[in-house]
């Protein structure tokens, strides 16, 4: 068994930059404009957070994390070689990744996510939720169905949730970069319809008028570029056929004071949050105090 990191809550190496201190964040920060594009389309992509040498020890650690015979395989919240709903496509999906790889534990702290996250979480502390791995490889990638992160999210309250995806290759229309409904932040919550299914089962659930506004973008973006998308948004990703795989880490955290909205355990393997209570403690490591810094 690998050593669990997550009794580590800062980081454990030197490959991202410090934390910075107070008044030493102006190269991390995003624009008015980008925050006021983030607000209204409820998203914000291109956004780059990692430099080669990073992209490069993610896609090392990513190798062997995807070994199910890994050290550290008793320590993920969820772990799905292939969670593809179709047999002739791949999707590798695992939750927990900064438990185990010490790249992975560290990028939690990265200025170049925790100044941006912070901002659009209205300057708020970030406090961490979770991470995940999508992986397709080429050829045959499967595809992440329409959803909204915070149906799978009820579990904690009030809303106020940040998702950031952040690509470890070139993610591109053809090999399945992630796509997102902009305005549909806005909507309300929907029933899950599955995630590695089918791709149009969403459709299903929605309004006469919200199919009518269902206009998806492709968000390309170039290997260490992330993307910030809105709980509520709708977003998916179509198959990967080319020649090249497209891999991806995504950092879920929320606002400090979100609170369990549940007796049963937040993820598989932690103790109860007790419903009321907040979200904090071991599993869930304040990342970045915002009132300090922005």
């Amino acid at each position: 068994m690998s050593e669990d990191l997550s009794q580590y809550h800062a980081p454990v190496t030197r490959l991202f930059p410090a934390p910075p201190s107070p008044g030493e964040c102006d190269e991390y920060r995003l624009t008015d404009g980008q925050v006021a594009f983030y607000e209204e389309q409820g998203y914000l992509a291109g956004v780059r957070v990692l430099d080669e040498a990073q992209v490069e020890a993610l896609r090392a650690e990513l190798t062997g994390l995807m070994n199910p015979s890994h050290a550290g395989r008793g320590l993920w919240y969820e772990y799905h070689s292939n969670e593809s709903a179709d047999p002739g496509r791949v999707l590798f999906h695992a939750l927990g990744a900064w438990r185990i790889a010490e790249g992975f534990h560290d990028l939690l702290w990265n200025p170049r996510f925790t100044v941006p996250a912070s901002q659009l979480l209205c300057g708020a502390p970030v406090r961490f939720w979770h991470d995940q791995l999508f992986c397709k490889p080429a050829r045959h990638g499967g595809v992440v169905a329409w959803h909204q992160d915070y149906s799978y999210w009820t579990r904690t309250t009030p809303l106020a949730h940040l998702t950031c995806w952040v690509g470890l290759d070139d993610s591109t229309r053809e090999n399945g970069c992630v796509n997102y409904v902009p305005g549909s932040h806005r909507w309300a919550d929907l029933p899950r319809t599955g995630l590695a299914g089918d791709m149009d089962a969403i459709l299903t659930v929605l309004t006469d008028e919200q199919r009518e506004l269902f206009r998806p973008v492709a968000i390309e973006l170039k290997a260490g570029e992330a993307s910030f998308h809105h709980p509520r948004m709708i977003h998916g990703s179509y198959a990967n056929s080319t020649e090249r795989p497209r891999r991806a880490t995504v950092i879920n955290v929320f606002r400090d004071g979100v609170r369990s909205n549940s007796d049963a355990a937040p993820l598989a393997g932690v103790p109860v949050v007790p419903r009321g209570q907040p979200m904090g403690g071991r599993f869930f490591p304040l990342l970045f105090d915002g009132r300090n810094y922005l």
